[in-house]
């Protein structure tokens, strides 16, 4: 019962937060969206432009930061894309989300934007890559300084605290929150270009 109450929350926040953590790669076809189901995105193609000839790949996984925001997609790549199938790493600054219309829904495509040498360098996903990637946001996070306690802890406080001041301390808590984790995009962003060269 608890694990699927844990499962239901998970994939609720997730998709009721996708949307922000995709700002910096997100460019509609047509009109935004507004919010993005995380579920839409895990039924997405995944194409590559250093790859035009080779089958969609897949999303398998969003990573998700203190300031609950996405910074990476995990794609398992199709054999065709030329990269043994590898499981790669994506921050927001290697793909774009495009969005369609097909029977009357929207449906989504995410375009990798690398040349065949830098999606060659990215990191490959695997439990040493994920626990150095977590340290490194740790470390992000408490280094953009103060206010920026976790907003997924925030947010349960915020709905526990009634009365004045309730809207300023989240507030802050907020400001802090987008200052860490933009400090944890460019962390992450940094790590992955310096294991390109």
């Amino acid at each position: 019962m608890t694990q699927l109450r844990l499962t239901r929350t998970t994939v609720a926040v997730s998709a009721g937060l996708f949307i922000a953590g995709l700002a910096i790669g997100v460019q509609a076809q047509y009109d935004p969206q507004g919010l993005y189901s995380a579920r839409a995105i895990f039924d997405a193609e995944v194409h590559f432009e250093a790859a035009p000839a080779s089958q969609p790949s897949e999303v398998v996984d969003l990573l998700l930061g203190d300031d609950q925001r996405v910074h990476a997609i995990i794609v398992d790549t199709h054999d065709s894309v030329g990269q043994d199938g590898d499981t790669i790493v994506f921050t927001n600054q290697h793909y774009r989300l495009v969005n369609y219309e097909e029977e009357g829904e929207t449906r989504h495509d995410i375009i990798v934007e690398t040349d065949a040498e830098s999606l060659k360098a990215l990191p490959r996903y695997d439990q040493d890559w994920l626990n150095s990637a977590r340290q490194r946001a740790r470390e992000a996070w408490h280094t953009a300084g103060e206010g920026t306690e976790s907003a997924w802890h925030q947010t349960q406080k915020g709905l526990e605290r009634i009365g004045e001041g309730a809207e300023t301390a989240w507030e802050r808590a907020q400001e802090g929150a987008e200052r860490a984790g933009r400090r944890i995009s460019e962390t992450l962003d940094d790590w992955t270009s310096e294991n390109g060269n």
